[in-house]
């Protein structure tokens, strides 16, 4: 993934495999994204948007951020599954996580 403008310190990673079923598993990491409610202005949640051949963005999810034991990085993920073949992934700042349509700030963005 691209680096943040909106959250500066922030990386992710995506792996996209194909399962017995012809379904795309995919797993998304993030590290060092910040709490949402610490953006300029506060937001609700982190939403995670798919893109597909021919198809809007969709909602894919919510990342939440959270600190592991005996560490002091962020780290956030999600894991999920489609049936279409992704082509690209964003996660936007939200004020709702149930949004249909992206209207926050991109803070990441694959390339």
């Amino acid at each position: 993934m691209k680096t943040s403008f909106v959250v500066h310190a922030v990386e992710g990673s995506v792996i996209i495999k194909k399962d017995i079923n012809k379904n795309y598993k995919i797993d998304i990491n993030v590290v060092r994204l910040a709490s949402p409610d610490r953006l300029n202005p506060p937001k609700e949640s982190y939403v995670v948007w798919m893109t597909a051949d021919g198809s809007k963005a969709k909602n894919i999810g919510q990342i939440k951020t959270s600190r592991r034991l005996f560490s002091s990085i962020l780290k956030s993920s999600l894991k999920t599954v489609s049936t279409m073949q992704p082509t690209g992934f964003f996660i936007t700042s939200e004020d709702d996580g149930n949004i249909k349509y992206p209207n926050g700030q991109v803070v990441l963005r694959t390339q």
